[in-house]
């Protein structure tokens, strides 16, 4: 890239009614990182009404100024587009939510214990105790209910597995989250029971996502606006511009609610991530909602769960897949049971058909993934799904022999790269491949379903810790981060790249990440972002 920079200084990239009216702002002598294959890098863009005017050299772009065109020179800094985290969940936790801090992601159940107990003796009665935990807890069946009350029965006291796919409450958290002994699994979701049938403090999968949904909902909406502006706030000066938005703990109309109520600053795409019941899938939650409920929210697409994760093993029994953090993930990938059966997948299929609905899909596992490509191409193939762009998100499970079917079927993957960190020592050979679909011509987006930080995880795209050869250039996860993730929501016309008559979505950083030691990236912010030529974050800096 270095050595066509040069070249590209020389040319101006205008669109043909450029000089048709001065810009309203205009960004100099900048590295500008454009996303956009023809001209990846410009030195300068013209800004006017929301959008991109221009793109090219300085001089060029000074050129179309006029003298109520203001002037923004960037010192050689480097501009990206705004970046669009593809798989989000906007969390609310009560305001009373404490974090036990322990050392690591798989703490044992002696430093839980002691960090429990030390955290219940210095806080009033009844404050929300939470802590994330990971296989070693989880695969001790010994932790449970019983375990949790006896080191306080006074505070409700969870333990998440790092994951979000089960939880173990003790008494109280079970009372506060409105969990009692006659409630029913709902569909691939459990509340585990002991042989006497009594609640163990379990919740697995759907029954985990209801526990959260219940605890948000008892969360003032004047609690839940602060946290969600916290959040937005904290995306615009990391020059994230759009976030697409899982919506599970808060229900899509609440969702909208609280977004209005803020007001959100950047982008924010609302996805549906209904419940289940006992009876079935929940076919009608958020369908009412309008899909411009304001000028930044959208609400489109909804999400279900076709499996779980390695850690918890979907609904297994804990514990029967031995000692995950010790395991190799390639087998546990293969081996992944699904949640639904492939009747339940057609039928999801006909239901985004049907309503003109794109479908988002939680793909760990290969099975999963097997059975819903099968289901695809059972239902008409690439013929009905190859401009649908169906999504898998996570697609740890796209061993080689699924990739064409899955180029074929236009699936769109999205990936989080902070979940490549996770695995203990086990080195990959298949499992949780990006290079390979990207080569393969499968589009890849990047969402963070974690830690926020997108620089963290540009570089652990580019590590890929356990798959080296599965790394990518900084060039490759920043357009996953941007030009893809705008294509995975059918965006791509309006967004993703710096490019004339795109939307002024973008960051100017407080380091050139292409460049800097990979150690330092996830140091990165941004000093000024803008969302459609106006300014939603400032730094001071320029």
């Amino acid at each position: 890239m270095r050595e066509i920079w040069p070249v590209l200084m020389a040319l101006a990239w205008l669109p043909a009614h450029a000089g048709s009216a001065a810009p309203e702002l205009i960004l100099v002598d900048g590295r500008i990182f454009t996303a956009d294959a023809a001209h990846p890098y410009v030195q300068a863009l013209a800004i006017g009404a929301g959008r991109i005017l221009a793109a090219g050299n300085t001089a060029d772009i000074e050129a179309l100024a006029d003298g109520h065109t203001r002037r923004l020179d960037l010192k050689g800094r480097v501009v990206i587009p705004g970046l669009n985290d593809a798989h989000y969940h906007l969390n609310v936790d009560p305001p009373d939510a404490t974090e036990v801090q322990v050392k690591g992601m798989d703490p044992g159940w002696a430093e839980v214990r002691e960090a429990l107990r030390a955290k219940a003796a210095s806080t009033p009665r009844g404050t929300l105790l939470e802590l994330r935990i990971g296989a070693r807890i989880f695969n001790d069946t010994t932790v449970n209910r019983d375990s949790l009350d006896e080191l306080s029965a006074d505070h409700p006291v969870i333990l998440d597995t790092y994951t979000g796919h089960a939880e173990i409450l003790n008494s109280a958290a079970l009372e506060r989250a409105g969990i009692h002994e006659d409630i029913r699994d709902p569909v691939d979701g459990r509340y585990e029971r002991d042989a006497g049938g009594r609640l163990t403090g379990v919740a697995r999968e759907y029954a985990s996502m209801q526990v959260d949904r219940n605890l948000a909902d008892a969360t003032s909406d004047a609690d839940a606006v602060r946290e969600v502006r916290t959040t937005l706030s904290r995306a615009a000066r990391w020059g994230i511009t759009s976030l697409q938005d899982m919506s599970n703990e808060l229900d899509p109309a609440r969702a909208v609610r609280l977004l209005k109520s803020v007001p959100t600053p950047i982008r924010v795409r609302v996805m549906r991530m209904p419940m289940t019941t006992p009876a079935g899938r929940d076919l009608h939650e958020g369908r009412g909602l309008p899909r411009r409920p304001a000028p930044l929210i959208t609400v489109s697409g909804t999400k279900w769960l076709l499996d779980g994760v390695p850690l918890e093993f979907t609904l297994d029994a804990r514990g029967s897949h031995g000692d995950w953090g010790t395991g190799n993930f390639d087998t546990l990938v293969r081996e992944l049971p699904p949640a639904f059966p492939q009747g339940q997948m057609r039928a999801m299929l006909e239901e985004s058909l049907r309503e003109h609905d794109p479908l988002l899909l939680h793909v760990s596992g290969y099975p999963a993934a097997k059975a819903m490509l099968e289901a695809m191409e059972a239902s008409g193939g690439p013929g009905v799904w190859a401009d649908k762009r169906v999504r898998f998100e996570h697609g740890d499970g796209l061993l080689p022999d699924l990739i064409p079917r899955v180029r074929a079927l236009g699936i769109v993957v999205v990936q989080n790269p902070t979940h490549f960190a996770v695995l203990g020592d086990d080195v990959l050979k298949m499992a949780q491949p990006v290079r390979t679909l990207i080569e393969a011509g499968i589009p890849v987006a990047f969402g963070s379903d974690g830690p926020l930080n997108p620089y963290l995880n540009i570089m652990l795209a580019v590590l890929h810790p356990h798959t080296h050869s599965e790394g990518i250039t900084r060039e490759q996860a920043v357009i996953a981060y941007t030009r893809t993730s705008a294509y995975a929501e059918f965006q791509e016309n309006d967004k993703g790249t710096l490019t004339p008559g795109k939307l002024a979505d973008l960051a100017v950083l407080s380091q050139d990440i292409f460049s800097v030691p990979l150690p330092q990236l996830p140091n990165t912010t941004a000093l000024l972002t803008l969302v459609g030529g106006r300014v939603v974050y400032d730094a001071k800096a320029l």
